[in-house]
């Protein structure tokens, strides 16, 4: 199962992401999560709304993250990396100038957050993104629909908030095991809730591919050792 790891692009500067990348990676991270950070953060919780912030008050400019990006890339070129993205900020960017980008790089999966309908969604997955649908654990019927139709992995919620159980679906491997029955072939990986290796664990047993690891991992940026040791525990349960 892939560990995946959550890195804060910019925070506290470009130049010091283009280190904890390779920290990561050296660590046991298999693929990054890497985000654009974005003006109006309104669907992040305060902590990594509150790193978007002060990344761009750092730098404004998106041409340095791009080229930090690219920088991360040619140095761990066997790291797969997934784009996290409001629309906001690929619109702020320009679609052709954003899309070019990626496939300078090789960047194939994305997460569009912030979706103002389909139209930019749909273009992506003509260009050739994978673009990921994220599924809550109350399985909503017309969310695994979604996930049905896109041709990204799922994002799987890997823990249920108050009022998200379904009797039909009580646990995660339930959850998974449905998503296989509808024809869903491709990566199931989960997050929101993944905070310790134990949960890396749960995950792998209810046949989850990869996890999702954000704050755990993102609070020990000041500590190298323990950050490393972190992941390394995580990736001994993937």
């Amino acid at each position: 199962m892939n560990l995946i790891c959550y890195l804060s692009n910019g925070y506290p500067t470009i130049e010091s992401s283009k280190e904890m990348a390779l920290r990561y990676v050296d660590a046991g991270c298999d693929i990054i999560e890497i985000d654009f950070p974005a003006h109006d953060p309104y669907l992040e919780s305060e902590y990594i709304a509150g790193r978007m912030a002060a990344a761009l008050e750092a730098c404004s400019d998106y041409t340095a993250y791009m080229d930090g990006m690219a920088e991360m890339k040619k140095r761990l070129p066997d790291t797969r990396f997934i784009l996290m993205t409001y629309e906001s900020t690929v619109t702020e960017i320009g679609y052709e100038r954003f899309i070019a980008f990626c496939k300078a790089q090789g960047f194939e999966d994305i997460i569009l957050v912030g979706q103002q309908g389909d139209a930019v969604k749909n273009r992506f997955i003509a260009d050739g993104m994978r673009v990921s649908c994220y599924v809550q654990f109350q399985m909503l019927s017309d969310e695994v629909e979604s996930a049905k139709q896109s041709n990204g992995f799922v994002y799987m919620q890997g823990k249920p908030g108050a009022g998200q159980t379904n009797p039909d679906f009580p646990t995660l491997k339930d959850c998974i095991d449905h998503l296989r029955t509808q024809g869903i072939t491709r990566p199931i990986y989960c997050g929101v809730g993944i905070h310790t290796p134990a949960d890396a664990k749960m995950a792998r047993e209810a046949g989850a591919d990869g996890v999702f690891v954000g704050s755990a991992v993102l609070r020990l940026h000041d500590d190298p050792a323990a950050m490393t040791k972190m992941i390394q525990d995580f990736k001994r349960e993937c």
